[in-house]
């Protein structure tokens, strides 16, 4: 199978030359790998490797994916295509090139497009979407994958990105490409000479900075924080560092790290979720004796956090951080004296119960939904035009909205309003882990851990499945000393619990939720970006230590049980 599409792209006479000498200077595995199966176009888009190949990030497979999207849109709006689709691109190797192409290809659908004159957060494209009354929109982004990939995200009219009954539509009009090297398109100059491509920039980037001045409640506090930020490379360096300085904080960015280096030569990886890509930042911070360090991801919709605490820096985790915006937007507009009787806070089934039983508290409603940011953008657009206000939305990996202009993780808006309540903190006398740890106290010890169980290529993709059927099919009964009481397949949408089958009412996913008798769990998921196997922890315990003690032991049993696999 794989030689055969090797050889079709090998015989294409208008094959590139970068791509050619790579087909040429393959091995078998390299052969196999690149073109065992097609990419995948999931929910989320598609990401992966760039090179040659049926299974790799190139042009070829980007106008694939162009020819599904602007189909989709020429079916659904007719003539109100002329409406547009706004695209954005971070600094990764090709995502010039590749959004390009994008509006290549839409223009043959007589698709308008809006391209920004730079590199760009995610969440000014959600925005843009919106702002332009556009009918969808694009952002060429791996997120924090390493620099050898990158990828491709679709979002609709709302700035959200497609749900599965929408993309489903998209994902089956890009499969039924039979030859990606017949696919129409208009070459990009001659777009920009015609008009069916404009360049934005500056006039969205104010109008997207003034929207994220309103997630702040106590503007008018002097700013005493010192910040260290860095945008690791990525899209946040000019925009999150205006939306601080024109707040008035006192922010050094660090220098290396504000060259939009495709490669990212000074991180391992350039996930904010990660120790190591903060190793600049600690440095800096301790140079300037800095209150916080603050990271976003290279497409800034996620962001990472450490405070300086007792003479170390700690990092707090996506929960951590998200427990804690909860309970100061809460607390503080129910102390202004304007929380509404009705107002909704939305995570998702692998995120902490912290932040909902402080929701909760302040009588606010709480809706989890599935893992990925447009079930919670979804469920924004829902409660428009009722009595609900949009309070907040989060999940554990480190994505956070407050004001629903964005209908995705935007770090833009949450690296303003963590540094308020940090500047808040600071004028008391108190650090964003002296917050977390009243927190605690107030609610009980929540504690998570995510392992994160990487299985590259064709052996790793089957070995991924081969887990997961393992856990479907012979669900643990016991696991640290506790029974089993609730089993949620979402991917069967069934739950077992106490010997009552019920039905899950969410969109199938290939999740699997395992409750133990003192309500802790564990969730394992496949990554649909990486090639990882994810699993996600969740205990309550009578302490700190309790916590960390319980969570430990029940990563070590469902380890143990995978290492039998």
């Amino acid at each position: 199978m794989y030689e055969l599409e090797y050889d079709k792209w090998l015989s294409f006479k208008g094959l590139d030359t970068e791509l050619m000498d790579e087909l040429i200077g393959m091995n078998e595995e390299d052969k196999e790998d690149a073109f065992y199966k097609t990419l995948e176009f999931g929910t989320g888009g598609m990401r992966g490797i760039i090179g040659a190949g049926i299974n790799r990030m190139n042009k070829y497979t980007i106008r694939k994916a162009n020819y599904g999207f602007g189909k989709y849109l020429s079916d659904k709006y007719g003539e109100g295509v002329s409406r547009g689709v706004v695209i954005a691109h971070d600094n990764r190797n090709k995502s010039v090139e590749f959004a390009q192409q994008s509006a290549s290809v839409l223009a043959s659908f007589g698709i308008k497009t809006y391209l920004f004159d730079g590199l760009r957060p995610t969440p000014e494209l959600s925005f843009a979407v919106r702002e332009l009354n556009a009918i969808g929109g694009i952002v060429v982004t791996a997120s924090h994958n390493p620099p050898k990939y990158n990828g491709y995200k679709i979002y609709d009219e709302e700035g959200c990105q497609l749900v599965p009954k929408y993309a489903d539509l998209v994902i089956e009009l890009v499969e039924s490409v039979e030859d990606v090297f017949k696919i129409d398109y208009i070459e990009y100059s001659e777009l920009l000479k015609s008009g069916m491509s404009v360049i934005i920039g500056k006039e969205m980037d104010d109008l997207f900075l003034d929207a994220v001045d309103t997630v702040q409640l106590r503007k008018e506090v002097p700013k005493k924080l010192k910040i260290v930020f860095t945008p690791l490379h990525g899209t946040s360096a000019t925009i999150g560092l205006e939306a601080l300085t024109r707040n008035g904080y006192d922010v050094t960015p660090v220098k290396e790290q504000m060259v939009p280096d495709p490669n990212f030569g000074t991180v391992t990886s350039p996930n904010p979720e990660n120790k190591e890509a903060f190793e600049y930042a600690i440095k800096l911070g301790k140079e300037i004796g800095a209150d916080v360090l603050i990271a976003t991801d290279p497409d800034a919709d996620r962001l990472g956090v450490a405070c300086l605490h007792n003479g170390e820096y700690i990092l707090l985790t996506g929960n951590q951080t998200g427990a804690i915006l909860v309970d100061y937007i809460l607390r503080t507009r129910k102390e202004q004296g304007t929380l509404p009787k009705k107002g909704m806070v939305y995570n998702t089934i692998v995120t902490s119960e912290l932040g909902a039983v402080i929701a909760k508290s302040f009588g606010m409603d709480v809706v989890s939904t599935l893992t990925g940011f447009k079930f919670i953008g979804e469920q924004a657009k829902l409660i428009e035009d009722t009595d609900y206000e949009f309070m907040f939305g989060y999940e554990e990996s480190y994505g956070y909205v407050i004001k629903d202009v964005v209908r995705d993780k935007d770090a833009i808006q949450a690296l303003l309003l963590l540094s308020e309540v940090a500047n808040v903190g600071k004028l008391g006398g108190k650090t964003l882990y002296d917050y977390l740890l009243f927190l605690y106290e107030e609610y009980g010890y929540y504690i998570e851990d995510l392992v994160n169980v990487v299985l590259e290529g064709v052996a790793g993709a089957n070995k991924i499945k081969e887990i997961i059927e393992h856990f479907r099919n012979n669900a643990p009964t016991v696991v640290n000393g506790m029974k089993v009481v609730k089993v949620e397949d979402y991917n069967l949408s069934i739950k077992y619990e106490n010997s009552v089958e019920s039905i899950i009412d969410l969109p199938k996913s290939n999740v699997l939720k395992y409750t133990l008798e003192d309500g802790s769990w564990f969730v394992l998921r496949p990554s649909g970006t990486e090639p990882k196997l994810k699993i996600y922890i969740g205990v309550l315990g009578d302490s700190l230590e309790d916590s960390k003690n319980k969570n430990k032991l029940i990563k070590n049993d469902v380890l143990n049980i995978i290492d039998t696999i």
